[in-house]
């Protein structure tokens, strides 16, 4: 079993219960408040510029160049390409998108960003790469399930964009990038790291779930 395997088998129920959530089933639906989906989209902008220090932090700890372009790599992934799908759909909301810094970061959302940052500055790179596992897998785990479900609600639907970049092949591709890296980095661990490992995992999922609950709950 692959050690993604294992953290996937250990959040499961947890990754399931997204896909019951009312933000994700109602985006699914094409029936959820627009201003809930503005307010998700400036905190997830915000969140993406402190993920991108996750992996600056990564970049530094890394131990040969292989794992430094892994994380360049993602940095940039992360700062152009993804916030890219963000920033259409912030332009037509009718955003300045060099103002989106001056809006407060959400307390869901410093919470989880802080888990991780607080991890790069004391873990290890393994540690750092589980840490922030779960964005970028569980985004397309949830972009897939969604196509697949309401795919016959996706014509005329004012979040089928979002649906498309979080189930897209190029983003499968992200997403197996970030799950190869993370086996090659554990193939050899203890049982003692791999119960810590796991934990990071599944802490850093619950922060998932708490960013969806904000997201419903709180308009900016």
């Amino acid at each position: 079993m692959l050690f993604t395997d294992y953290l996937f088998e250990n959040v499961k129920h947890i990754w399931n219960d997204y896909l019951n959530h009312p933000f994700l089933k109602e985006m699914g639906e094409g029936t959820l408040d627009r201003e809930k989906f503005k307010s998700y989209l400036i905190q997830d902008y915000l969140y993406l510029k402190e993920y991108a220090k996750v992996y600056s932090m990564a970049l530094i700890k890394s131990e040969n160049i292989k794992q430094m372009k892994f994380c360049q790599e993602s940095i940039n992934g992360i700062l152009e390409d993804e916030s890219a799908n963000h920033i259409w759909y912030l332009k037509n909301f009718g955003e300045n998108i060099e103002e989106l810094e001056k809006y407060k970061i959400k307390e869901a959302n410093e919470n989880y960003t802080s888990y991780m940052k607080s991890i790069s500055l004391s873990g290890n790179l393994k540690e750092i790469m589980v840490s922030a596992l779960p964005c970028a897998w569980s985004y397309y785990y949830i972009g897939k399930k969604l196509k697949e479900i309401y795919k016959d609600n996706m014509e005329g639907n004012f979040f089928e964009s979002w649906i498309e970049c979080y189930s897209s092949e190029e983003y499968a591709f992200v997403a197996k990038k970030n799950i190869d890296f993370v086996n090659e980095l554990c193939k050899n661990i203890d049982e003692i790291e791999k119960e810590k490992l796991k934990e990071i995992f599944i802490k850093a999922s619950i922060h998932e779930m708490r960013f969806w609950d904000m997201a419903y709950e709180e308009v900016i």
